[in-house]
């Protein structure tokens, strides 16, 4: 089975701000899906897009590679989360895990559809990543109407 290929990116204007988030699945003619919260950070909108379209994956079966510009995100989900369930949801420096319940929605996605996240260079011309930017951004533009 074709590996199911999608981009997320978040974005904020003022940090917290008003926010949005977007993914687009790769090809042709790809769906893709966006939303936005009035007052959020740039890292929950980040996160919320990996989620939004990892909820997304489930149905399809197939395997599931995401592509995100957050290097948050994608070491919060391949490096940082294991040793932050094993330290009772404390960073390194023993502050509280910011975002956890988004973190522990993302890590049980994650592992029910076996995504393998990967790290994009954002704003660098790639196509789909270029397109969940200006999704993300149409959300903002929305919430400020």
């Amino acid at each position: 089975m074709e590996t199911l290929i999608v981009y997320t990116d978040g974005a904020c204007s003022g940090n917290p701000g008003p926010g949005g988030w977007a993914y687009v699945v790769a090809g042709d003619a790809g769906p893709s899906a966006s939303g936005g919260e009035k007052n959020t950070t740039n890292n929950r909108m980040e996160l919320i897009a990996v989620i939004r379209a990892l909820e997304y994956a489930c149905g399809s079966g197939a395997p599931v590679e995401v592509r995100t510009d957050s290097q948050y995100v994608k070491n919060g989900i391949t490096a940082w989360i294991g040793n932050w369930k094993r330290n009772g949801w404390k960073t390194a420096s023993k502050e509280p895990v910011k975002n956890r319940e988004l973190w522990i929605e993302l890590d049980a996605l994650a592992e029910r559809t076996k995504a393998r996240l990967t790290w994009v260079e954002g704003h660098a011309g790639e196509e789909y990543n270029e397109r969940c930017d200006e999704l993300a951004r149409a959300e903002i533009a929305k919430l400020r109407a």
